[in-house]
């Protein structure tokens, strides 16, 4: 007599042969001495780490990526009769896969779709570990480290990319404050009383600062009227 968890299952053999009914379980079952014997199989969900793998990208990158899965065996029956330890290889096979995965995507494409690479790399290991009666649940990428070169190299490209941006930032500010400036000359010129309000705005501007010093721009208007008065 045996007993077994909720979460387990017992497959028996008899004389060597695969009992019929599958895997025995949860609750007690009965074993006959020296003709049947058991092995008693975990069906809760199992993780692993995988571990850091020196991978060369599409592009001739060399990086180092980790990632964590998550398991179950879904077939107790199977995963004791068809391999020999379904653990240990599942283990090995995230291993390859993550390598080969990899292998055929481009380093901007590793940085940026790491959930898609993930879910691709979930499908391809359940499609391989189903005869082996495990259920890869998921796949999650845990790190991609870079050469110390390359990441200089790439903060340099991204330093410069942001300091092009900000010229043409600067460069559109002033084309656009250049056409402001124009747009007021046309005004003011159509208008000399509105030339003498900008003078006494820029005073104001001028003595909110309480600067020592104003200069006080004259008209040449003005000067022009005392001229012609000179020659007559």
């Amino acid at each position: 007599m045996a007993v077994v968890q909720e979460y387990e299952r017992a497959v028996i053999f008899r004389l060597g042969r695969l009992l019929h009914g599958g895997s025995k379980g949860p609750g007690i079952f009965f074993i006959l001495p020296c003709i049947e014997n058991y092995t008693k199989v975990d069906l809760r969900t199992l993780t692993f780490d995988v571990p850091p793998q020196e991978v060369l990208t599409k592009d001739s990158v060399t990086v180092s990526v980790d990632a964590v899965v998550y398991y179950r065996v879904h077939n107790a029956t199977v995963s004791v009769a068809n391999v020999e330890n379904a653990h240990h290889s599942t283990r090995l096979l995230a291993q390859t896969t993550l390598r080969n995965m990899l292998g055929t995507h481009d380093l901007h494409q590793i940085l940026a779709d790491r959930e898609h690479i993930s879910n691709s790399m979930q499908s391809v290991l359940d499609e391989c570990t189903d005869a082996w009666g495990i259920k890869v649940e998921r796949v999650e990428i845990k790190d991609v480290r870079l050469p110390v070169q390359l990441q200089r190299a790439m903060a340099a490209e991204a330093e410069a990319a942001r300091e092009a941006r900000a010229k043409v930032i600067a460069a559109e500010g002033e084309q656009k404050a250049s056409r402001a400036l124009k747009e007021a000359a046309d005004v003011i010129s159509q208008s000399p009383a509105a030339l003498q309000l900008r003078y006494l705005q820029t005073l104001n501007t001028i003595s909110a600062e309480k600067n020592s010093t104003i200069l006080f721009p004259l008209p040449i208007d003005f000067l022009s009227e005392f001229l012609s008065r000179k020659n007559n």
